[in-house]
This record gives structure tokens, sequence and C-alpha cells, in this order.
């Protein structure tokens, strides 16, 4: 159950598919808002008479109420061209709430309205529904079979690179040069056969990699380092799957090859201190200390950062990037989360490695939930 923090009701005026706390809580997924609140007792949805049909039979509610029909009620005690405000507000009185907890998101019409009838409002810091940080069984299986669909299409990218021809340091492939948006089109077709959605998949090349949220642009060379960062979200569950890896086809040159298996190694520092209570910012500085201890070091050259500069890893469910953080603001970890692991080293001029893998937390450590070989030439 939430955590009212001593209010009423929880309220949500959102649409789901873009709010995962309302569909988290809801159970119903809609791309138009709709209102949601619930109570120690139970959970309401105000609906329009267009989906108030499917939301009975979808959502989790205990209650569907129809919002034309409260509008009419509104209407007859004296609101003149009621809406959906006015439904609310009739319903929030027909439960006894006056006082309400909402996300920091929510409407400034609604807030207002609100208030001006006199009922009190209150945001809360961070997620409105702090518990989905930690995943149930359920939950967890359906970031797995995501993380597997995302696996598969990782393998059809790299395959792509591999069997690529090279000419003047170019990649060929059907007699044309291999681009990254050819790869991130074979990245999206095969997760749109798969249900999943793929939106701003990396493919960097060289220095272009040195920008860890570079997508990538253009012809992919020969020798040289190529990120590839694919985070689809399921069509059917709600949830994300988060994998990088780094390839050369062809030569990896020895700085290369050194960056990679200090990042690889720099996994393992990770993986060695993963467990319940463990604190994200001294997992990350444990990260930072084994890159300094190697010579690796971080900070602006020439008006560019190099070396390590993003956290260590996020959190991951129904959103890409939630809590917890394991990063230099970090966020104790607890059994269920479901978080990345994913250093890198970034050198213009060199090369750009990032590995990622997507684990649970649980009592015993963790469990990799990803099983996608790690390959530096192809």
């Amino acid at each position: 159950m939430p955590d009212f923090d001593g209010h009423d009701a929880i309220l949500m005026i959102a649409a789901s598919e873009t709010s995962p706390d309302l569909y988290y809580a809801s159970g119903f997924l809609a791309p138009d808002d709709f209102i949601y609140f619930e109570t120690p007792r139970q959970k309401v949805l105000l609906m329009s008479d267009l989906e108030i049909d499917r939301a009975r039979a979808e959502s989790r509610a205990d209650r569907v109420l129809s919002i034309s029909k409260y509008e009419e009620v509104a209407g007859k005690t004296g609101a003149e061209n009621p809406t959906a405000l006015h439904a609310l507000d009739v319903a929030l009185r027909e439960h006894g709430i006056r006082s309400l907890l909402v996300p920091r998101k929510f409407p400034i019409e609604a807030a207002d309205f609100l208030r001006g009838k006199g009922f009190h409002l209150d945001f809360r810091k961070g997620s409105i529904l702090p518990e989905r940080e930690t995943k149930s069984g359920p939950e967890i299986e359906h970031i797995l079979e995501v993380q597997r669909h995302t696996e598969a299409a990782m393998e059809r990218a790299i395959q792509a690179i591999r069997e690529s021809e090279v000419r003047d340091e170019t990649l060929y492939r059907d007699g044309q040069p291999l681009t990254a948006e050819a790869i991130k089109r074979i990245v999206a077709f095969d997760l749109m056969e798969r249900e999943c959605i793929a939106q701003h998949t990396i493919v960097a090349c060289g220095d272009l990699g040195c920008d860890p949220h570079n997508r990538g642009t253009g012809p992919l060379k020969a020798d040289r380092t190529i990120i590839l960062d694919i985070f689809p979200r399921s069509s059917e569950s709600g949830y994300y799957g988060d994998l990088t890896r780094t390839v050369v086809r062809g030569r990896a040159s020895d700085a290369v090859r050194k960056i990679y298996d200090a990042v690889a190694r720099a996994q393992e520092v990770v993986f060695g201190r993963l467990k319940v209570g463990a604190d994200g910012v001294e997992i990350h500085q444990a990260v930072m200390d084994h890159f300094n201890h190697l010579g690796y070091r971080t900070g602006e050259v020439d008006g560019r950062m190099q070396g390590f500069f993003h956290g260590t890893g996020h959190g991951v469910g129904l959103e890409i990037h939630e809590p917890p953080r394991i990063s230099r603001r970090g966020d104790v970890l607890r059994d269920g989360h479901v978080v990345t692991v994913e250093p890198g080293l970034y050198y213009p001029g060199v090369g750009a490695v990032r590995t990622e893998d997507l684990v649970v937390v649980t009592e015993g450590g963790y469990h990799n939930l990803t099983s996608c070989p790690k390959v530096l030439e192809v």
C-alpha cells in the first residue's frame, strides 16, 4: 500500500502511457489523460464513456466511475458548463476526501481548481509511489523478457557489422556504406517485430562515442570503437530493457584494448560490491578509484570531458532512468532493485568504450539478467 503521508488520498491526472506512476497504480494503459485517486480502502478511476468499459475490464481499480454522470451531478448542484474537474470535485466529496497527495507534474489547472474548491494539496519529493523502485517477481520477469529481445536485436546489429566489408577504412554492406542510421533501422525493425519500441538507440563510432549520449551518425569506420546502446520499451508490459556493447570491426589499437580491459574490470569491481544495503555512492567511488589507479584520469581537456564522467548505474523499470542511482549522488540498494552496471571510458582521438549489463539486487548479492556476449573485435 502507498504511503499517504497523512493525506486522505493520492490523486493523479495524466495519460498512463507517459506516466509510469499512474500505470503502476492503475494497471491501465491509455494514451489520453484520466483521473485516478486512491484511499487506504480503494482505488477509483474517473473515466470517459469511450474508455469506461475497457477500464473496468483491464484496470486494477476497485471502482470505475463515469465522468459524464458526475458532470451531470455537478451541473445539477450549480456548476455552469461542468467539466471533468467539476466531476472530480463531486467524486472526492462523495468519498469524504479533503486532503490530497499529488505528483510533482500534477496539472496546474487542476491544482488551482481544487484549491479554489477548498481541497488541500501537497507534493511529494521524488516519486509519489517510491515503492515502485523495488520490483516484484512478475515485474522482473517482464524486464527479463524485454532484455532478451534487446539482446537479440544487439546480436543482429553486431552481425551486420561483422559481415560488412572494409573499403578504404569504411564499412560496406550490400554495396553501400554501412551507416549508424542503417544499424539503428535494423535494431528498430527487429524490436518492432518483438512488440518493443526502440527510441534514441545509440550507434556511435570513433570520437562520436566520446559523447556518451551522442546517438551517432554517418558511415561506420573499420578499426574504431563503435558503441551500441539499445534500451527499448515493451509495448505489452511497458517495461524497459537496457544493454550496451562496444565493438571494433577489424583490429583494435593497443590503447583501445587496454581501455576495454579496464572497463571490463570496472564492471567486476561493481559486481563484487552489489548487495542489499550497499551504498551507490561508495560503489561509484570504487569505480573511480579503479580507473584512477590504472592511470585513466577524468577531467576537461581542450574544452571536452574525457575519462569516466557519468554514473555507474541507474534503476530500470517502467522508466529507462529511475531510482536508485549508483553515482556520486547514489542511493542505498534494496532487494528487488533492478539496476544497470555501465562503466565507460572516453578519450577523443583514442576511442570510447562502455559495457552495460542489467542486474537485479538480491539478498545474496545480485543476479545478472544479461547474457549477451562481450567481444571487442568482430
